[in-house]
């Protein structure tokens, strides 16, 4: 008896055929969808860059503006000083002062937010005697052999031997350290050179000291008898009260919160001209014993903080820029230090609106 083959009905081999068909359509739509998803993510991405970064760079260009307005303002007044009749200055003209809020200006489509501070409120640390230097720190909560480290290590880093003062610090000092370096030797560069002497710790020094030193000018000025170049005899043992910054009225001896509330509700208005105005503040007392750390004599560097901001994109660039000024240059005034990207200072952004941190 012949055997029989049992076969497969060709109907139930079309539907597995159907079945296989529709799962790898399926696949290669999941598949497809996650490539076009993908490729519409990027893109967006790169557009929100792209946009990003016009916003940013128009950001800076309207920051760059603010910086070149306000040096022309400043050597206009400082150089070349407006007549009394000048027709430009009238009611609604932004006052171009420093240590002082000026008032936000629109341009090409955003905002310039600036910031005038002058060099001569702030302690010169390569020129500073010992005794404005314990000054300098008599604000911060550190003990007083801290204090007497510092300002001992500070006159040796920038003196020129390598004698050790009592409390100071040499190269023998930095060589025994774990990251061994040199003691400088020689007058700061920048402010932030502090971080590498003995006993400046960041917290002291983005905790207020960094707002509180320069190092303009790196020299004493040389005197001329040009009569066109600006006076420019300073004494580095005192810091103008129209420049002083309101953290640094606060370290001075008898000073009292409601003393430099006062300050700097006087200063919206005008500045000082003389140490007895002051003294109708403070009081008598008070000024003799702070008078020999004060003057309202302004240094010829300036240091201009800028930002620049787009309307409702949350981007803003910003620039800082020291000058000098001075008649005997052809421009009246040369840049000695440019910085782009730092924040602006408390007052600045609080004058402006501008939410940031300063580091």
């Amino acid at each position: 008896m012949a055997r029989m083959i049992p076969t497969i009905p060709i109907m139930n081999m079309r539907s597995s055929d159907r079945g296989i068909a529709l799962l790898m359509v399926l696949w290669v739509l999941m598949l497809l969808s996650v490539i076009v998803g993908e490729f519409c993510y990027s893109m967006k991405t790169q557009v929100n860059i792209t946009a990003n970064y016009k916003e940013s760079t128009e950001s800076y260009y309207i920051a760059l503006s603010g910086i070149n307005n306000a040096i022309y303002n400043m050597v206009y007044q400082t150089v070349i000083p407006p007549p009394a009749d000048d027709e430009e200055a009238g009611e609604g003209a932004v006052e171009w002062r420093i240590n002082t809020e000026i008032p936000p200006i629109d341009y090409a489509g955003g905002r310039v937010t600036v910031w005038i501070d002058n060099e001569s409120g702030r302690i010169n640390i390569n020129q500073a005697d010992r005794d404005l230097l314990m000054f300098m720190l008599s604000g911060f909560e550190i003990e007083d052999e801290e204090k007497e480290i510092i300002v001992d290590s500070i006159l040796d880093w920038r003196d020129a031997d390598d004698l050790r003062r009592l409390q100071g610090a040499e190269s023998e000092y930095y060589q025994s350290l774990p990251n061994p370096y040199s003691a400088k030797n020689g007058p700061f560069d920048a402010g932030d050179e502090l971080l590498l002497v003995r006993g400046v710790t960041p917290e002291i020094y983005y905790g207020g000291l960094d707002r509180m030193v320069t190092v303009f000018p790196k020299i004493a000025p040389e005197q001329t008898s040009d009569p066109r170049k600006p006076k420019t005899e300073t004494d580095f043992n005192r810091i103008n009260i129209n420049a002083v910054p309101p953290a640094m009225w606060a370290a001075l001896p008898g000073m009292t919160e409601e003393m430099v509330a006062q300050i700097t509700e006087f200063r919206k208005e005008k500045d000082f001209a003389s140490m007895s105005e002051l003294g109708e503040i403070v009081g008598n007392d008070v000024l003799a014993g702070i008078s020999r750390y004060l003057n309202t004599r302004p240094s010829p560097y300036y240091t201009i903080y800028a930002a620049g901001e787009k309307p409702d994109s949350g981007i803003y660039e910003t620039i800082a820029a020291t000058i000098l000024i001075d008649n005997t240059i052809s421009k009246h005034y040369r840049i000695v230090e440019w910085k782009t990207g730092i924040p602006l200072q408390e007052q600045a952004v609080t004058g402006g609106g501008i939410a940031n941190e300063r580091i």
